[in-house]
């Protein structure tokens, strides 16, 4: 197993670690794409050349197979939705995140992308701790998330556990 693969699609650039089964990191642009397709039933999938999580990682626990390149970002076709539910673009995320601040943040990228030509977005998963669940991969301590809008950077940081409730705003690296 490998440290650190690095693979690139028609969405997003990724470097993975095989040995944790979780993104190192992820950078993606999202631009004003019409939604032409819903996610429906649409599941995650494995990719045969890299050692990813899988469904069992997720399976009766409070973790969430959090997207980094978000579905609905890329919803102008199917083929552009569908490479976003590989899990290479999947990380143990806290349901409390990803259901909360994270999902408003990434609605707010979207208006970014109305307005604006691109939006270009790097996601940085970090391990600052060393939990590993049964099934073998290693759950992310926190995410850092810095968009790129024209000339300006903003920059989150995110710890991996319940924040439901808060305003994606809280999380503003000063």
């Amino acid at each position: 197993l490998l440290e650190e693969v690095i693979i690139e699609n028609a969405i997003f650039k990724v470097w993975y670690n095989e040995v944790y089964e979780q993104p190192m990191k992820l950078i993606y642009t999202s631009t004003n794409r019409p939604k032409n397709v819903d996610r429906g039933n649409m599941d995650f999938h494995k990719e045969p050349i890299v050692h990813t999580s899988d469904k069992h990682d997720y399976y009766a626990n409070p973790w969430d197979k959090g997207h980094l390149a978000p579905a609905a970002a890329f919803n102008c076709s199917k083929e552009m939705l569908k490479k976003t539910f590989s899990y290479l673009n999947c990380a143990l995320q806290h349901e409390g995140l990803n259901r909360g601040p994270w999902r408003f943040l990434e609605e707010y990228e979207r208006e970014l992308a109305l307005e604006n030509d691109t939006v270009k977005v790097s996601v940085i998963v970090h391990f600052d701790n060393d939990t590993v669940l049964p099934t073998g991969a290693k759950i992310p301590s926190d995410f850092t998330k810095i968009i790129i809008v024209n000339n300006d950077t903003l920059t989150y940081k995110f710890p991996n556990k319940n924040v439901r409730g808060k305003k994606w705003e809280e999380f503003e690296v000063k």
